[in-house]
């Protein structure tokens, strides 16, 4: 009975410290943003999109933050709701279906029936908030899988934010929306 009344009081000490709260908010980035406009496709066109690399403070469900250059904060109760490299590969395939009106857009292993007309790789290197501002630095690439021509680019965008979690997830998506915009106009002047 001691034991009981012991566990009692330092569970309902650690439930009143915050340890055990339940009270967190979980945020994700894999719905597809709606185009500004759409492209006119060849049919027979397929776009392979490799899984979206990350740095590895974003692997973490809690939401990093930047204090400085050199280190990061995570924000207590804000996590993300799903792996983020593939959270946004599979928004990065819905946004192109859309943009396109293709629904041969496919994720890596693509297999044997789904071969690419163009293959789409994207390193993020930078997705944090940092001060007023997100800041989303990436590079990505497109290959012609026929031709074998490949074009690649380096991206950087800013989107203010406030510091609460809502705002910086809210920020992080509207940079991503300008990141998949720029990625379907190097597809469209292929």
């Amino acid at each position: 009975m001691k034991k009981m009344k012991i566990l009692l009081t330092v569970l309902a000490l650690l439930t009143l410290n915050g340890c055990l709260s339940t009270s967190n908010s979980y945020y994700v980035l894999s719905v597809a943003s709606e185009p500004l406009k759409t492209y006119r496709t060849d049919a027979g066109m397929v776009i392979g999109v490799e899984k979206v690399t990350v740095p590895g403070y974003l692997y973490k469900r809690d939401i990093a933050i930047a204090q400085s250059s050199s280190q990061i904060t995570l924000l207590g109760g804000a996590l993300w709701g799903e792996d983020l490299d593939e959270g946004l590969t599979n928004r990065l395939v819905g946004f192109l279906q859309k943009k396109f009106k293709q629904p041969n857009v496919y994720t890596y292993p693509w297999g044997i029936d789904h071969q690419p007309t163009f293959k789409v790789s994207v390193k993020v290197t930078r997705f944090i908030a940092q001060g007023d501002k997100v800041y989303l630095d990436a590079t990505w690439s497109i290959e012609n899988m026929k031709t074998k021509k490949r074009k690649a680019r380096l991206f950087t965008t800013t989107v203010p934010t406030n510091n609460e979690a809502k705002g910086i997830v809210s920020a992080m998506d509207r940079a991503f929306v300008i990141f998949e915009e720029e990625i379907a106009k190097g597809i469209k002047s292929f």
